[in-house]
């Protein structure tokens, strides 16, 4: 008779076992974690290299190695040419280049700390991303370059440019190819680095204000990785079944941006543990991705359910050969339960996954796959070995299985803190619990449902907007009395964002559009706006009644089930 999940998880997990698990302190409060994992990032780092296949991007195809000697050598230069010092900021802004994984390596093996910084944004939101987080240099593509050349000299911080054709006329201080090319050491043995150190900064979106910045310790991003790990081994046993055995290399589609906790975690950081080919795309474009899932042999995909309702349909249109995908996994959005049936039907081999997870969790929390998932297609799955969850009431008591409140999380891999933002801290965390702001209930076999949010979110696609960012932006252009922003239901991406204006003029929503672009990442510029003559409506505490103008924008547009 096959374990159950407990008892595979508890045979596991014991002492002497390589996913023993220990009760310690993270960030001064109590964990499980992991006995044998790496101690940092860098020791993963150097742990793992090895003469395979990694980064693939285009035409450029780099080793475990050459991604490892290029990532050690630019800690030195960081260090010894731009002052980086233990637990500096270093930003990092560009498209999934390789550069950015070197990058991303060499600041936190050398102890500074990564600033990950969403690459749509525009030239405002970059200042308070660099201000904020207190970078002392910035590596950035061409097009990020561009958007920080009017306040780079306001800003006095060091630059490092890459994959720009305009050198000359770009607010650089040195190009990452010329920094390279004076072969610096590749020897780290100077840096001292401890698993509580600082590791990155990651920028989420909240509901009020400025996106907030999720610092997490090395100990937190490692135990998320090696809870995957365990998670699958854990299944493994509870089926009865092995591991296939590998006749080829494992390869993966980077196709969600590395600035997210999945794009640099549960794609990048676990493909590097797990000597796994990483093949890395422009931008997305579905009937690409098809093309090189069939020649680089692509054996597993995570994206949000827009971008696998995208691969759905490519793969229907082409008589490509997608044999090789074996997982297709998810999150960021819940997929609808059509399109979790669709997955295996799609492709030969595939079985589908997703989970449940949050930046201030490093993206990991809860998880389901295959035939699991199949016949719970509404769930986000069951809870991580190294975290605990917990649904309460509006007083935070415990709720029995059923019924609906708050999820809170904690554990190993929840972060520390929001960086310089204490008043978000005091909002957040309560006795060692992350308060997420979702509505969840957990079912008597501890299967997590997500039915609604706490939080004025939009989730567009897997990217968190805040609403009150995006009132903030609309109230600051002209003629703009009042402004409420929220979710409108949208086919493929879940949400779009919407909005309801009310001025006293006339306004042209297409300009409105285009004055925001100039201050907001293009995402979260309202897709639907309605304009009225009349002020907003109110509830009896005189707030905007943002749940009426939901309904009523969901009637405009002849959409039934509009968030109320």
């Amino acid at each position: 008779m096959n374990p159950t999940r407990t008892e595979a998880i508890a045979s596991l997990t014991t002492t002497g076992m390589p996913y023993a698990l220990e009760n310690g302190l993270i960030n001064g409060r109590p964990c499980r974690f992991f006995t044998h994992a790496p101690h940092t990032l860098g020791q993963l780092f150097a742990d793992n290299v090895s003469d395979k296949t990694f980064l693939v991007y285009e035409d450029e195809r780099l080793t475990f190695s050459e991604v490892y000697d290029q990532a050690m050598q630019l800690a030195n230069i960081l260090a010894s040419e731009f002052g980086v010092e233990h637990g500096d900021r270093v930003a990092i802004s560009m498209r999934n280049y390789p550069e950015w994984v070197i990058s991303f390596m060499a600041v936190t093996a050398m102890g500074g700390v990564a600033v990950c910084m969403n690459a749509l944004w525009q030239t405002d939101e970059i200042e308070y991303g660099l201000t904020h987080s207190g970078s002392k240099v910035f590596i950035a593509d061409e097009e990020r370059l561009q958007r920080i050349a009017p306040i780079a000299d306001k800003l006095g911080l060091k630059i490092i440019g890459t994959r720009h054709e305009h050198l000359g006329s770009l607010p650089t201080s040195r190009s990452f190819s010329e920094l390279l090319a004076q072969n610096p050491s590749t020897d780290l043995s100077w840096a001292s680095v401890s698993p509580d150190d600082y590791a990155t900064i990651f920028y989420t979106s909240g509901s009020t204000g400025h996106p907030k910045g999720a610092v997490s310790c090395h100990r937190n991003i490692i135990s998320a990785l090696f809870s995957w790990e365990l998670d699958l081994a854990a299944r493994q046993l509870e089926l009865g079944v092995s591991p296939p055995p590998a006749t080829e290399q494992a390869a993966t589609l980077l196709a969600v941006p590395l600035f997210h906790a999945t794009g640099s975690h549960a794609v990048f950081l676990q493909s590097y543990r797990a000597q796994r080919k990483m093949v890395s795309m422009y931008r997305w474009d579905p009937l690409q991705a098809v093309q090189l899932i069939e020649s680089e042999r692509i054996t597993s995909f995570v994206a949000p359910a827009a971008m696998t309702g995208d691969l759905i349909e490519a793969g229907k249109q082409t008589n490509a050969d997608l044999s090789s995908l074996l997982s297709v996994g998810g999150g960021g959005a819940p997929r609808a339960p059509a399109q979790v049936q669709n997955i295996p039907e799609a492709f030969t081999n595939a079985l589908p996954s997703t989970g449940w997870g949050m930046t201030e969790t490093n993206a990991i929390g809860t998880g389901i796959g295959g035939e699991d998932y199949l016949l719970r297609p509404a769930s986000s799955g069951r809870c991580s070995a190294v975290l605990d969850i917990l649904i309460v009431d509006d007083a935070g008591n415990p709720l029995p299985y059923g019924e609906r409140g708050e999820l809170r999380i904690r554990g190993a891999s929840v972060i520390d803190r929001y960086w310089d933002r204490p008043e978000a801290n005091a909002e957040t965390f309560e006795d060692g619990w992350l308060k997420t702001g979702d509505v969840a209930y957990l079912d008597d076999e501890g299967y997590l449902f997500i039915v609604d949010r706490i939080k004025d979110l939009v989730i567009r696609g897997g990217e968190n907007i805040g609403c009150a960012e995006v009132e903030a932006a609309l109230l600051a252009l002209d003629q703009v009395l009042e402004a409420s922003v929220y979710a409108v239901p949208d086919a493929r991406l879940g949400e779009e964002v919407g909005a309801t204006l009310y001025s006293k003029r006339d306004l042209d929503i297409t300009e409105i559009q285009t004055q925001l672009a100039a201050h907001i990442a293009k995402f979260k510029i309202p897709r639907y706006i309605h304009l009225q003559a009349e002020p907003l409506p109110r509830i009896a505490s005189g707030k905007i009644d943002k749940r009426a103008l939901r309904s009523i924008a969901g009637s405009r547009l002849g959409l039934t089930d509009a968030l109320v």
